[in-house]
Order: C-alpha cells, then sequence, then structure tokens
C-alpha cells in the first residue's frame, strides 16, 4: 500500500520513495528514506494535504505525492520507551563543551585579516535569533519556515574584523528552492573562512543531515545546540564531549533566545576561523553496514574526479558525495570528459546494484545511518515536550476537520475588528486631537507674528493638513502589524498554508502562497520578498503578481478618510468588503493566469509545522518599530516632498503668481488632461486626479493630497457623491501598487513585468471601478 492510504494514527516502514527530480531528492534529504518509520498524523480540513510524523518531526505532503511512497509492515503506533532520566548523566552547562580541536598544526591566519562566517541551519532552528545575539542587529524573526529569505551581514559584538552572513534555512546542500540555492551559492564561492552550524537540539535527527554535507566542505566550523533550555526542560540531554569526538567539530550548548552560551560560541568560532581548524571528520562511510558498497563508490568517485574538483575549487569529498546522489549542477561544473562520465555512472550502477537502493535513496540512507548511531551513543531523547504537547492540543481545534476554516475567520475578523473599531481606531482618534491641537497652535503663532500668507499657507495647509493627515492613520497600521506579527511568530502562519492548500490549488497556487498574500496585506514590499521562500518558480511569479490585490496598511487611510465621510453608519461593512473585493479579484485573476501565462500544477506542498511558541515580546516590538520608523521617514520624506510639491502646484499658476482659485493652477492644468478619463467612472475632477498621480509614490499621498486641495471633508462631498466615492475607493483598491512596491516586484522579476504590473492593474481598476459605478446607479444607491 501507499502512505495515502495509511489510516490516522498508525505507522509503517517506508519500501520506496518514488517519483523523480528535485521533489523526490527533497524527500529523501527530509529523511522519507526506505527503512525509515512513518506516522499518519492528520488530515487537513479539506482531506488534503496530510501531516505525518518521521524521525520525531511533523511534515506534510499532498495526497498525490504521498501515494508514491510505498510502505508496508502497518502497526499500531507505539509511544518510545523514555531512556534513563539525563539529570543522571553529566552534562555540561551552556557554552561548555568546544573540547574538540585539531590535532593538525597551528597556523593562525594574519593578524587583521577579515574573519567571514556563514550561519547556516535548518529552518526555522533559530538562526535570525543567534545572529541578532552575535551582531545585536534586529532582524525580524517568524515561527513560519523561511522568513529570512535573503543574505543578511553583521560584525560580531566585540571582535574585530568579523562578519557573520544570515544564511535562508535550508534542509540540505541539494537545491530545491531559491533560498536554498542562495546558502549553497554563498557557502561554495564566497569560501567564508568559518561556519556556525545551528542545530535544534529537540530535534538533532533531522538537523545533522544538514551538518554531515556541510562537513563535507572542509570548512572550518562549530556546531551550536540552540534550545538546549527545552531539551533539560523535558528530561533529555545530549552528551558534547561524545558528540564532539564523533564529528570532528567542537560542539556547543546554547539557549539563543535567552543569550545562554553565546560568548563560548563565539570564542570557539573565532578560534576554529583564526587557526583554520578544519572538521576531523569527512568520511560517513562507516556508517555503511551492508557491504561497503557505498564507501567503495564514493572514494572511486573521489579518485576519478580529483583533478577536476581541484580545478572547479569544489571540496572533492563533497563533489562525489553529490555526483553519487546525482546532482546535475556539481557534475556541469566538474566539466568530465565523455570516459569519465560513463566511468562514474558504471561506479554508480554497481553501487544501486550491491546496495538494492537507486543512487540518491542509498546516500541518504548512509547519511541517516551515520546519525541514527552518533544519536544513539550521544543523545538521552527527552520525554514529549510541553510545547508539542500544547501544539497538538491547539491544533485539535485550529487545524481540526469542523473548526480550522471558522477559526480562521474568526482569527482574521477580530484581528480587522480590533484594528479598526477598538485599539487603532481609539488610539487615532486620540492622535488625530493631538495633531489638531499642534495645527491650531501654530496656526494662531503664524497669525499673531503677521508670517507671510504664501509661508502661512505652506505650513498650515501644504504641511500640516498633508503629512498631518496621514500622520493620524499610524496607529491603525502599527496596530494592525502588531497582530499578523503575532500570529506569524506564534506558528499560526504555517497552519493556515496547511489548511488553506487545497483551495488555493483550485486556482494554481501552493497552501505556501498564502503567507505572502497575508503579509502584502500590511506591505507589499515585504509580502512580494517574502514569495522567495516558494520553490516553484511559476508559483513565486503567481503569487508576486496577486500579492498587490491584497489591501496593503498603506491604503487604510484612504478607506478610513473615505467611509467617514460618506458611509459613516457603515464604515465597517465597507472596508471589509473592500478587502474581500481585493480577495475576489486576486482569485479571478489567478483562475486566468492559470489557462493562459501560467498553465500547469502548484509546487508541491512538502512543509515542515513548527511547535507553537509565545511572540516574544522584544522580537513583536522591533517589528512595530521598524514599521512606525517606516512609515514615519515616508511621512516625512515622500509624502512631504509630494504635499509641498502638490501645494506649490496648486497655489501658483503658469506664469507662478500666487492664485486666488485653485482651478486656475499649474496643477489644475496638467491633472485637467488626465480628469476626462476617470469621468465615466464618476470622479473626472482634476484634484481627484491629482490625488490619484500622487497615490503611486505612496498610497497614503491620495488623502493628503485631497486635504491640501479640498481644504476641508465638506468640499469634497459637494464634488463626489456617494456613489462615485464608492467607485473611488474600489478603483484605489486594485489600481498599480506604489513606487516601492514596483521596485521590488521589478527586482524579483524584471523591468517588463514591473511595467505588465502597472499598466495591468490600472484597466482592471478603471474597468471594476466603472462597473461598480454602474450597477450602483443601476440599483439607484
Amino acid at each position: 500500500m501507499t502512505l495515502k492510504e495509511l489510516p490516522i494514527g498508525k505507522t509503517a516502514t517506508v519500501r520506496t520513495v518514488g517519483g523523480e527530480g528535485a521533489l523526490r531528492q527533497h524527500f529523501l534529504d527530509m529523511g522519507i528514506i526506505p527503512g525509515a518509520e512513518v506516522t499518519m498524523v492528520k488530515y487537513a480540513p479539506m482531506g488534503d494535504p496530510v501531516e505525518v510524523r518521521i524521525h520525531s518531526y511533523e511534515l506534510t505532503l499532498r495526497l498525490d505525492d504521498a501515494g508514491r511512497i510505498e510502505i508496508d509492515e502497518v502497526r499500531d503506533t507505539v509511544k518510545e520507551k523514555e531512556q534513563p532520566d539525563a539529570r543522571a548523566i553529566p552534562h555540561p552547562g551552556f557554552g561548555e563543551g568546544g573540547k574538540y580541536h585539531n590535532k593538525a598544526e597551528e597556523h593562525p591566519l594574519p593578524e587583521g585579516e577579515l574573519l567571514s562566517f556563514a550561519l547556516a541551519g535548518n529552518q526555522n532552528c533559530g538562526k535570525t535569533t543567534l545572529f541578532n545575539q552575535l551582531t545585536g542587529s534586529n532582524q525580524h524573526v517568524g515561527n513560519f519556515p523561511g522568513v529570512t529569505v535573503d543574505r543578511k551581514d553583521g560584525e560580531i559584538r566585540g571582535q574585530k574584523n568579523t562578519l557573520v552572513t544570515d544564511l535562508p534555512g535550508i534542509y540540505s546542500m541539494s537545491p530545491y528552492s531559491s533560498e536554498e540555492i542562495v546558502t549553497r551559492n554563498f557557502v561554495l564561492n564566497e569560501h567564508p573562512r568559518g561556519i556556525i552550524n545551528i542545530v535544534d537540539a529537540t530535534n538533532i535527527e533531522r538537523n545533522l543531515y544538514l551538518t554531515m554535507q556541510l562537513m563535507e566542505l572542509d570548512i572550518p566550523m562549530v556546531l551550536a545546540l540552540n534550545m538546549m533550555d527545552e531539551v533539560r526542560e523535558n528530561g533529555g540531554s545530549v552528551l558534547v564531549n561524545q558528540m564532539e569526538e564523533r564529528l570532528g567539530i567542537p560542539v556547543i550548548p546554547i539557549s539563543a533566545a535567552k543569550n545562554e552560551g553565546i560568548e563560548e560560541l563565539v570564542a570557539h568560532a573565532v578560534h576554529v576561523a583564526k587557526y583554520q581548524e578544519k572538521p576531523g571528520r569527512k568520511d560517513f562511510c562507516e556508517a555503511d553496514d551492508h557491504g561497503g558498497a557505498v564507501h567503495r563508490a564514493l572514494h572511486a568517485i573521489m579518485h576519478l574526479i580529483e583533478d577536476h574538483a581541484a580545478r572547479a575549487d569544489i571540496p572533492v569529498r563533497f563533489a562525489a558525495s553529490k555526483l553519487a546522489e546525482g546532482d546535475t549542477l556539481i557534475l556541469e561544473q566538474l566539466a568530465l570528459d565523455e570516459n569519465e562520465k560513463e566511468m562514474l555512472e558504471h561506479i554508480v550502477c554497481q553501487m544501486e546494484t550491491e546496495r538494492g537502493l537507486d543512487r540518491a535513496a542509498a546516500i541518504a540512507d548512509m547519511r541517516f545511518n551515520f546519525i541514527e548511531k552518533v544519536c544513539r551513543e550521544t543523545v538521552v531523547k527527552p520525554k514529549e515536550s510541553r510545547e508539542h504537547v500544547r501544539s497538538t492540543k491547539i491544533d485539535r481545534v485550529l487545524t481540526g476537520k469542523y473548526t480550522a476554516l471558522p477559526c480562521f475567520a474568526g482569527i482574521m475578523a477580530a484581528v480587522f475588528f480590533l484594528t479598526f473599531h477598538v485599539i487603532g481606531a481609539s488610539l487615532q482618534s486620540v492622535l488625530e486631537v493631538l495633531i489638531g491641537k499642534l495645527t491650531e497652535l501654530v496656526d494662531s503663532a503664524m497669525t499673531a507674528w503677521g508670517v507671510n500668507p504664501v509661508l502661512h499657507s505652506l505650513v498650515i495647509d501644504g504641511i500640516f493638513n498633508g503629512v498631518g493627515s496621514v500622520l493620524s492613520f499610524l496607529p491603525i497600521i502599527v496596530t494592525l502589524f502588531f497582530f499578523l506579527s503575532i500570529l506569524e511568530d506564534s506558528g499560526y502562519m504555517a497552519r493556515v498554508a496547511f489548511v488553506m492548500d487545497k483551495l488555493l490549488r483550485k486556482i494554481g497556487l501552493s497552501g505556501r502562497s498564502i503567507v505572502p498574500m497575508l503579509v502584502g496585506f500590511g506591505c507589499t514590499v515585504p509580502g512580494v520578498m517574502a514569495s522567495r521562500t516558494l520553490p516553484s518558480e511559476r508559483d513565486r511569479k503567481m503569487t508576486i503578481l496577486l500579492t498587490p490585490f491584497m489591501s496593503c496598511s498603506a491604503k487604510l487611510p484612504i478607506y478610513a478618510f473615505f467611509t467617514a465621510a460618506f458611509f459613516p453608519k457603515y464604515s465597517a461593512l465597507v472596508m471589509v468588503l473592500l478587502y474581500f473585493g481585493g480577495i475576489f479579484m486576486a482569485v479571478l485573476m489567478a483562475m486566468l493566469m492559470q489557462g493562459t501565462l501560467f498553465q500547469g500544477e502548484a509546487v508541491p506542498f512538502v512543509m515542515e509545522l513548527p511547535n507553537y511558541r509565545m511572540p516574544g515580546a522584544k522580537n513583536v516590538g522591533q517589528l512595530l518599530w521598524d514599521k512606525a520608523k517606516d512609515f514615519l521617514q515616508r511621512a516625512f520624506t515622500v509624502i512631504f516632498v509630494a504635499t509641498i510639491v502638490i501645494w506649490f502646484l496648486q497655489t501658483f499658476g503658469t506664469h507662478l503668481n500666487v492664485v486666488e482659485d485653485s482651478k486656475d493652477s499649474i496643477l489644475a492644468v496638467v491633472s485637467g488632461r488626465l480628469a476626462p478619463v476617470f469621468r465615466p467612472l464618476g470622479f473626472g475632477d482634476w484634484r481627484v486626479s491629482t490625488a490619484l498621480l500622487t497615490g503611486f509614490m505612496a498610497k497614503e499621498s491620495v488623502v493628503s493630497t485631497l486635504s491640501v486641495l479640498f481644504g476641508t471633508t465638506a468640499q469634497l462631498t459637494e464634488i463626489l457623491t456617494p456613489v462615485s466615492a464608492l467607485s473611488l475607493l474600489v478603483f484605489c483598491l486594485l489600481y498599480t501598487p506604489c513606487v516601492a512596491a514596483v521596485a521590488s516586484i521589478k527586482r524579483e522579476l524584471g523591468g517588463r513585468w514591473a511595467a505588465g504590473v502597472v499598466v495591468s492593474q490600472c484597466v482592471i481598476a478603471w474597468l471594476a471601478a466603472f462597473v461598480v459605478h454602474g450597477f450602483a446607479l443601476l440599483f439607484g444607491m
């Protein structure tokens, strides 16, 4: 039978792993290998994907992919026997360990030479937290696989001439997604002086798979056992000295979140880099208990490619293991001739025949066999952790068959309600009062001093009315980001992806696409960047093109401004309809793209589900500060400049004389040419056209521009009707994103795609606003 048919709660042994290419290699790297025990945990609420447990961690995959994995020996799941109490075993404290040192003669690098480090590890193992502790930097840390989507650099605190690079999380050095390629290329091509390999101590077996491949690179390396506090609290332990002897590298127990053991880790990392103490072990073939087939094959390949590996500057052991498992990228880099390629295939075929497994499975099996021996000798497994018990209980509700979707809808509804009606709205009212009082104070002072009327108008009508009107929406934006950050850090976002995968697959996307889109509700720029974690180029492009349809927080001032002016009794309803309107349009566009530009199936859904964790107050606070700072910078740079420019164009005529009526201004002349385009939509006034133009720089500018041009809301309501205001809201919802978002799209997809987004979204917005305007008039609104 296949894994697809395994009943919930039953355990089986993997017999064969079907499929081909990168996905099959990814399964093997994640531990789904012949002989491994796998337990069916549950199905997603919609019946697909499924959650399985293998090597002590939870993994998701779709039913179609599970159908490629053959199993046998189906049995009831037996709870693992608890090992002896770890408290009776001598164990180093945080930062102790690291006793292993290479016995080779020490030749330190010259004084003043830069010591560069790659910080590498599995996804969601605490890399960015450790990076922040090492450098004092403040990167966003999220409890979702792949939060780090690009490399980040920083100097280690207290260590001159050091540079540590936080790399995206990967499970192996077989590139499967774009972030894995970033990490692999950095380590192979930029030759860091050392590697800090961070390992989740609560799941050492899975994490050591990457460690073995990093050791094959023959780069000085230390292993940081993170989350050791959780291991101890749950009765587990690690025999650090024995693990060091088996691996041949320093092993340091730490807790990155609590800043424990970091100083000792830094000391050992600097030492191995300065003295270039390379791993004492790169050969793991002793784990090959099946006649030595893998051992003989690897060493034969190493002899065959030794000269090519030296020319390509690739460690020969690493290159040999990659060729053995069928890595085409390494094969191309080595540039073997035809005779050597044929000899390579003969060696691999002989290994497969003797071992009884295909090449990729044989190499993966060799690695996991070695890991199993190391863990058996050095790791006392903890009891089931409190974090896992808690996560299981929470998941019964948040990912339950009948409760998952209502919970998701309820959580998002609560977030929007608290943001727009309770916390955010209350803080906004307070800030509006303060800005109003300050405006009155400055206005009175300037009037008393007899300041020139033009300058007086610039300060009050331009700066205070323009920037101040946007600034008042800061509490709403910060509140929304606060809730989104909590959902991400807690681990709930990963569950949302699990729950929504089948639904998103109907429009050609993977469940992982839900995360960039949800981030897009905060800001399109990080939403576009978060799409890099998607392993499929097709899914990545589709997600990037759909993310701008999500209502970013910068549009909130527009919605709040118009709903307060035209729909005060139904402001919440109108805002909710706008948000869902953007989602509806994204679905329509996805279905259209699926049948035209992006034909084919969504990428397979293979993802680890982390335990729920309490969001860190420091992390959430730092994120809020970053978003508030970003908003304030835009308010006092882009929006400030735009406000002054608009005020100038509205105050002066074509002969640079102050005009009595803004309809005679330069702005009226320029925008007047564009206004007829919007007349069929119900807002053909030149001032509205001007506001939409400035909205391309920053969406918040729409409100500030209207405030400058109209002065009061009463004047705006004389020009627009509720129908035209609704049409304008729909246009603002869908038309081209801001310059920053377009720039991020250009960076990810190129100039043509970015230009296409600008043009297509303007056309879509015009058509949608036209339809809404027509229906509203038809039904007598």
